[in-house]
């Protein structure tokens, strides 16, 4: 018998079932998007670092992480960045840089329709 993947975070459970409620009220695919990308085994998330979110990203988008960003490299424009997690390092490089960086939820309830959202990862 195949071994079922339940997520065992009460957080990231609540987060993944609200995805997916905003991405049929909303009609935005993203969200549902996000939400399977989470169901996924956390081992398999994406590692993000700094140079590359600079790399493909512009200052209108926002950058867009289900995984974890870490601080390697340089921020070179006021980008914001939603993820799941971040390092303690990337959050101090990022506010230097003047950008913004907040949970998945916060960019959910900022922006329903997620539209300009960049998925990096």
């Amino acid at each position: 018998m195949a071994k079922q993947n339940k997520k065992t975070n009460p957080v990231l459970v609540s987060l993944i079932h609200e995805l997916k409620k905003q991405a049929n009220l909303n009609d935005a695919p993203i969200w549902k998007d996000i939400a399977l990308r989470l169901e996924k085994p956390s081992r398999n998330w994406p590692v993000v670092n700094l140079d590359r979110i600079s790399k493909y990203t512009s200052e209108k988008e926002t950058a867009l992480i289900p995984g974890k960003v870490l601080s390697d490299g340089v921020l070179t424009k006021k980008i914001s960045i939603a993820a799941w997690s971040f390092s303690k390092k990337a959050q101090e490089k990022i506010k230097k840089a003047g950008g913004r960086y907040m949970t998945i939820e916060e960019l959910m309830k900022n922006n329903p329709d997620g539209k300009n959202i960049r998925i990096l990862g």
